[in-house]
């Protein structure tokens, strides 16, 4: 259950950004939409669902990218480019990271979440150097651990490693304990563009907590960054070679939607690299690629459905970057609710996306804690994010309120005003004026 996630000088985030996963406090009504796992003695709660609301280009999306590419960076255990892999280009190529209109700042990562009764916050300082200085000798320049409270390790310019009693069942068996030839072993072998958590960490000390947390990042922190990232089909259940495999779940979950086949199901494909099977339509002995027949909503849906299972199966934590492009509004509203339902939703999961969709503005389908917003300063061009329940109530925001009107009167901001008539009028009188010499 993610409870936060941190970052600074992250592209458009000059200044901190603090995207909460935790309940505000004094928020009355909705109550189904707080999670509560325990982690040692505590109980810890978390909103299941956030929707990030602003203006184009205002860094909605940069907060789901700083999100993947810190991801990214955990899972492959280094500050290098690495080869790019999604359409978060910054998640491989680390100079593109940093904000374009500042110095040779540190980019800061941080996250807490809970899983399996651990209370973990992680988080890193690296030195990248100017934005697009790809040549910058990257450093990192902190990194630090913490379980249930207790510091575990803090890498800065020393290395000091705790290891406390509540991380004592994912310490290596080998220590009995610690010594000063094992941190100095650990240090020998780290170097600056390393994570010192999957490397001398995992090697020396806590080979299993480190495998805990990484499954984490790897299988409940289900980050898609562009919607464009699920072209390759994710299924349910690999066809035999060379046989079509009807796959009776997105056929259920798509007569739903409506699609017009009898059936969809996949079949070995050769043709596209990197994909082993073809999703298609069927009509009876008959079948066509579904990207062929089927509409692009319906695609998107078929798509996204598999992940929406995953993210539920797991208790995960799923972060969808248009996640309502081209699906109906009244399918979403389901899905949304599915995730609300704490019958169905019986593992924690969590929903988290972006929108221009006005509708789920709504105080009877979200609490204003779960409704957040991302504004662009025009001068300086950085971002800054807020929740709607940052607004005190002396400013009349209270339950019950109509969310989506004050919206559009700009009462809470992350929203702007655009005139295309002034460069149409120019263009269009240009035209003219050249027509009639």
């Amino acid at each position: 259950m993610l409870l936060e996630f941190r970052t600074r000088n992250y592209k458009s985030f000059a200044d901190e950004m603090v995207f909460s996963m935790t309940p505000a406090p004094k928020q009355k009504g909705l109550d189904y939409s707080v999670l509560t796992q325990k982690a040692g003695s505590k109980d810890y709660k978390g909103l299941c669902s956030a929707v990030i609301y602003g203006p184009n280009a205002s860094g909605k999306t940069n907060v789901i990218g700083a999100m993947d590419t810190f991801k990214s960076i955990v899972l492959r255990g280094n500050i290098n480019n690495a080869d790019a892999v999604s359409l978060n280009v910054a998640a491989s190529s680390l100079e593109l990271v940093p904000n374009c209109n500042g110095s040779a700042v540190p980019t800061e990562f941080g996250i807490r979440f809970v899983d399996n009764g651990l209370l973990v916050d992680y988080s890193i300082i690296i030195d990248l150097g100017t934005f697009l200085d790809k040549d910058y000798p990257r450093r990192i320049r902190e990194e630090q651990l913490t379980v249930n409270g207790k510091q575990v390790f803090l890498r800065n310019e020393t290395l000091e490693v705790q290891l406390p009693s509540v991380i004592k069942d994912y310490v290596n068996k080998s220590i009995k304990k610690k010594t000063a030839k094992m941190l100095d072993l650990a240090k020998d072998g780290l170097t600056d563009t390393e994570l010192f958590l999957n490397n001398g960490f995992k090697s020396i000390y806590a080979q299993k907590l480190t495998a805990a947390i990484l499954d984490w990042f790897a299988n409940r922190f289900i980050v898609v960054c562009h919607a464009e990232d699920m072209r390759i089909v994710r299924k349910f259940a690999d066809p035999k070679a060379n046989t079509i495999y009807v796959e009776k779940t997105l056929t259920d979950a798509a007569r739903a939607f409506g699609i017009t086949a009898n059936a969809l199901g996949y079949k070995p494909n050769n043709d596209k690299e990197g994909e082993d099977v073809m999703l298609v339509s069927i009509f009876g002995n008959k079948l066509l690629p579904a990207e062929v027949f089927e509409s692009y909503g319906t695609i998107r849906f078929i798509n996204e459905f598999p992940i929406v299972i995953l993210a539920l199966l797991t208790g995960g934590t799923l972060v969808m970057d248009e996640f309502d492009a081209s699906i109906h509004p009244m399918a979403l509203m389901n899905i949304i609710n599915i995730f609300h339902n704490d019958e169905v939703n019986r593992n924690g999961a969590q929903l988290i996306f972006n929108t221009h969709n006005p509708i789920f503005l709504d105080a009877t389908l979200l609490r204003r804690d779960e409704i957040k917003f991302v504004e662009r300063d025009e001068t300086t061009g950085n971002s800054i994010h807020y929740a709607l329940s940052d607004f005190k109530t002396a400013d009349g925001i209270r339950k019950g309120e109509d969310y989506m009107n004050n919206y559009f009167v700009s009462r809470y901001g992350a929203i702007r005003d655009v005139d295309f008539s002034p460069i149409l009028e120019s263009i269009i009188s240009g035209n003219e004026v050249a027509q009639d010499a």
